[in-house]
């Protein structure tokens, strides 16, 4: 017998949305790695500061952050 949990679309984008984000902010920086002269990130963008808040944190390896495949495989 197996159990479903509902849950209300509120709860759910509240849930979703960091990992919509990190997955996000994942691919942005693999597209800007490979091609840095087609995008520039500048400090009055809001993703600016998460930008570098965990580009600080990576390397001072305070978190792990996970590949596509980590996040999406089986």
């Amino acid at each position: 017998m197996s159990q479903t949990e509902k849950i209300n679309s509120k709860d759910l984008a509240n849930t979703l949305e960091p990992m919509i984000r990190r997955v996000v902010r994942e691919e942005l920086l693999k597209v800007l790695k490979k091609n840095s002269d087609i995008f520039q990130l500048t400090p009055d963008m809001p993703i600016y500061d998460d930008m570098e808040d965990i580009s600080q944190r990576k390397a001072q390896h305070k978190i792990k952050l996970h590949s596509h495949e980590e996040v999406w495989s089986d």
